[in-house]
């Protein structure tokens, strides 16, 4: 039986929301690599992700949101050999990493205004990075397929 990677995912109004929730993660150290960063293409969400994550973002074309700047585990997830993530968006792949469609399309519609969707993948601690994202303004912020307790 293959496991499912657990991720929590919230979405911030915008990149300076982004930049303390992410900031919040890794000071609880939550590891660089677990984090996913997406929003709609900006100067602005280009330097949050070279200056957090160290390199810069992939620019991808998506279903109903149309450019974005996304880097980070999530995005393999969700696009896999199919290129699942660019033909169906955001709110049509979100199921793949155990949330619920209707979740999917609330992320979709967050970010398409203009917010920046944040992942952590961390199933040990997935309700601290939860409660983290919540405390630093993180809208929606659920946790996708976790079997583990609040």
């Amino acid at each position: 039986m293959v496991q499912a990677e657990t991720f929590t995912v919230a979405v911030f109004q915008d990149v300076a929301w982004a930049r303390r929730g992410i900031e919040a993660l890794t000071a609880d150290g939550f590891a660089l690599s677990s984090l996913t960063i997406l929003a709609k293409e900006s100067p602005e969400v280009r330097t949050l992700c070279e200056e957090i994550l160290g390199a810069p973002p992939e620019r991808i074309e998506l279903r109903k949101l149309g450019p974005v700047l996304a880097m980070g585990a999530l995005v393999a997830a969700l696009q896999r050999d199919d290129g699942g993530l660019t033909t169906d968006g955001l709110g049509g792949t979100m199921n793949r990493v155990g949330f619920q469609r209707h979740d999917g399309h609330i992320f979709e519609t967050l970010t398409g205004r203009g917010g920046v969707l944040v992942a952590v993948r961390e199933d040990r601690r997935a309700a601290d990075a939860l409660a983290k994202l919540h405390s630093f303004g993180g809208g929606n912020a659920a946790i996708g397929a976790w079997s583990g307790r609040v």
